[in-house]
């Protein structure tokens, strides 16, 4: 059963310290934090019943409180019927897999890992609102981009909140990094001097952290794009990557950051946050569903190797609370 859940994220057993750094230990952590959903689905297929009208209408309720929203909702059950009458299955326990390959179907598109070897320096933006774990998820991405081979220097382009910088100079320290600064409160500064630095110093990618913002909030939403365009001026073609960074418990207002960011900036991919909380992960089939950007990385805790790149496989299975 569930046969086609096989592909696993790959990493390496342990690191240079000896810690866990195996699938399988990514996977537990994974299906530990999406047990609030993975659990009420896991009873609602276990029980000795028929596919009826009922069941449907349970699974229903499930995955709108799992955030996955009306559309993306319908969207998996009117799959699901079809499976259903297609292979003629008839016990709740086979909706089960049907499910999941309803899932792997809806959510495998936006498994499209960052290529960050195209340009050099290939100047990545980071975006998004207050709270969504930016800084951190730079720190992270940086020790993974390492992990690749390539050269990484930091951009403190969050000039708004105090601590901001100094976060981020702990970041590059944590990972033997460059961190570009500046007194002054112009971003936009910030990361053009960052971007010429990487230039002659030959790095190969330019993380550069941004304030975070209400969508709501239309001067900084300008002040964002001007960021943007500055980096285009320091370097034609840059951005080369534009991510979105989404706290995976804001639910249903995920959808409305992602739209208004893209619209603004034209978003190229998304590093979900913050999976080893409360989490229900239905938020990602809701924006597969509306807004399908790929899902670059996805994070589920806070050490360094904690972000890893999104396999929709590993999800889906631990969305369901199915075992390796």
């Amino acid at each position: 059963m569930f046969s086609f859940l096989k592909k696993k994220s790959p990493e390496p057993a342990a690191d240079q310290n000896g810690q866990d750094k195996s699938g399988s230990g990514w996977f537990r952590q994974l299906k530990s934090g999406l047990e609030r959903t993975g659990t009420q689905l896991s009873e609602l297929f276990s029980r000795n019943g028929r596919i009826d009208d009922d069941l449907y209408e349970e699974l229903e309720t499930i995955l709108i409180t799992a955030d996955a929203g009306m559309d993306a909702t319908n969207a998996l059950l009117s799959d699901l019927r079809r499976q259903v009458k297609e292979k003629h299955l008839s016990e709740a326990v086979q909706l089960r897999e049907a499910l999941a390959q309803s899932l792997l179907k809806l959510l495998k598109p936006l498994a499209q890992p960052l290529q960050a070897n195209t340009h050099k320096p290939f100047v990545i933006m980071l975006v998004g609102v207050n709270g969504a774990g930016k800084t951190t998820s730079i720190g992270k991405l940086a020790k993974y981009l390492q992990a690749q081979g390539l050269s990484v220097m930091l951009a403190a382009g969050d000039t708004f909140r105090a601590a901001a910088r100094e976060q981020l100079m702990a970041w590059g320290v944590r990972n033997s990094v460059t961190v570009i600064t500046q007194q002054s409160g112009d971003a936009a500064a910030v990361i053009y001097d960052a971007v010429q630095a990487a230039q002659a110093r030959s790095v190969d990618v330019v993380l550069a952290d941004t304030a975070g913002r209400l969508t709501t909030q239309a001067n900084l939403m300008e002040e964002i794009k001007k960021v943007k365009r500055v980096i285009a001026k320091a370097l034609p073609d840059a951005p080369h990557e534009v991510l979105l960074v989404l706290d995976a418990n804001t639910g249903q207002n995920a959808l409305s950051q992602v739209k208004a960011f893209d619209q603004a900036l034209g978003v190229t991919g998304l590093i979900l946050t913050k999976l080893d909380g409360t989490a229900k992960g239905g938020v990602i089939a809701a924006i597969a569903r509306a807004n399908p950007i790929p899902v670059r990385f996805i994070g589920i805790g806070e050490k360094l190797d904690d972000l890893r790149p999104f396999a929709a496989e590993d999800f889906v299975a631990a969305l369901l609370g199915i075992d390796e």
